[in-house]
């Protein structure tokens, strides 16, 4: 039997989830946890060479956020949905597509990955993205859950060079503070809000237990690797002057701004937080501390 004839006859078979963003850090633990949990999962991807490093268990399917006709087959007989809205020039479009596609077939839930809102904070515009896509979710009638992630742990996987190279942590987040969290923990989340009723209809922010500025970053990093690692400051300008090497200009103006508001007020949670996400999350959350020695002995092995 071909795998198109037994994907179809399965899906008839069973209902499914269908995670959007599959391939990112999110996306992928999502993937798992659900397949992990027996459910029927679907990744969707614009490109197919992507399936192979899905987890066992999950199936794979072409579809393109931006062109709205590739998503009816992605979507068939799909009952819950998990959407990231990808940092993209067209998220807005992106969003609203999944949106309408997710109507069309009837699907019953979505969780969306959002981020904390902040007052001011829509001036980033990714964030204020994310606000248009919200608004397009909750008036189209369908169950929700939108989930708040803080600035993930596993940005710093990018900074690789800078620390291991250079003795610089390169994020300019500045030293207001920030309740970092691991890209696991919103995962977690999102696995439990699309296999359990008790989240339908509400938002959480997911934030990381202890608040982290750009210096207490790397003092952790020169604690655990036995060597100095400096912070490379709040000037924006210079981080920017680096950073076009390796993002397109509009990529890195939003960054900018992100930054310039992180160091203006930081993204802290507050205790109410923090008590109400332990039940999406179904455990405590994962420590920075804890990231770093698995990241710090992997870029060393």
């Amino acid at each position: 039997m071909s795998r198109s004839l037994f994907f179809g006859l399965f899906q008839e078979i069973q209902m499914t989830t269908l995670v959007v963003g599959a391939t990112g850090s999110v996306g992928r633990s999502v993937l798992a946890g659900l397949a992990g949990k027996g459910v029927a999962v679907r990744g969707m991807s614009r490109y197919e060479a992507k399936f192979d490093n899905f987890p066992g268990g999950a199936e794979g399917v072409v579809g393109d956020l931006v062109a709205f006709g590739t998503l009816s087959n992605a979507f068939s007989g799909v009952e819950a949905l998990f959407l990231i809205s990808p940092l993209s020039q067209n998220e807005i479009q992106m969003g609203r597509n999944a949106i309408k596609a997710a109507q069309a077939a009837g699907v019953k839930k979505i969780v969306y990955l959002s981020v904390p809102l902040p007052e001011g904070a829509d001036r980033v515009p990714h964030f204020r993205n994310k606000v248009l896509i919200e608004k397009a979710l909750k008036e189209s009638g369908i169950t929700h859950t939108i989930l708040r992630a803080n600035n993930f742990f596993q940005n710093d996987q990018w900074g690789q060079a800078a620390i291991m190279s250079y003795g610089t942590y390169p994020q300019p987040l500045g030293n207001v503070g920030l309740n970092r969290v691991d890209s696991r923990d919103v995962a977690d989340a999102a696995v439990n809000a699309l296999t359990c009723d008790d989240f339908d209809n509400q938002e959480f922010s997911i934030h990381g237990p202890d608040v982290w500025t750009g210096e207490s970053i790397a003092a952790e990093f020169s604690r655990q690797l036995g060597r100095e690692i400096r912070y490379a400051g709040d000037d924006l300008k210079a981080w920017a002057k680096q950073a076009q090497h390796m993002m397109q200009a509009w990529m890195v103006n939003d960054f900018k701004i992100m930054y310039d508001f992180f160091q203006k007020h930081g993204l802290k949670a507050s205790a109410e937080a923090l008590e109400k996400q332990k039940a999406v999350i179904g455990h405590e959350p994962r420590t920075f501390a804890d990231f770093v020695t698995a990241l710090t002995k992997q870029w060393s092995s």
